[in-house]
């Protein structure tokens, strides 16, 4: 029986000219990382009396680990840059905007057969059962 192929995450970033290759690919799984954890798990919320930060430290403020991600497939679209005579721009940030939108992309649309059709960030678990129950095939 044949397997299907892992699935993964892929980003293309616009650099320009890449002077270190490496480091770009490795700045855009951060970025990628970066985005992933705003979707899902980062929220940072305050006490509404004190005004008390309530995710002060990691042990309350959430963020991916390495293990938790699918394969990343990278790639740099070099065009060298007309605004500058060495045709470079910065690079990395690029993994970082698409991920968030990918990540809720696919939340809502997993949850499009029970009506959801929105979810706000950062879709925790909470979130998610919440916009089931909301959502009008469900709503009691």
């Amino acid at each position: 029986m044949h397997s299907p192929a892992p699935r993964c995450h892929a980003a293309v970033d616009d650099v320009d000219r890449a002077v270190n290759p490496m480091i770009v690919h490795g700045q855009t799984h951060g970025g990628i990382a970066q985005g992933v954890g705003q979707a899902l798990l980062e929220h940072s919320h305050y006490d509404p009396e004190s005004g008390q930060l309530l995710a002060a430290s990691f042990m309350d403020y959430a963020m991916p680990r390495a293990d938790t991600f699918p394969p990343l497939k990278t790639a740099l679209s070099e065009v060298p840059s007309p605004s500058n005579r060495l045709g470079v721009r910065s690079g990395g940030e690029g993994g970082t905007t698409p991920a968030l939108a990918a990540v809720i992309n696919a939340i809502v649309d997993a949850l499009s057969e029970f009506g959801v059709r929105h979810i706000e960030m950062p879709a925790t678990p909470e979130r998610v059962w919440r916009a089931i129950r909301g959502a009008s095939r469900f709503a009691l």
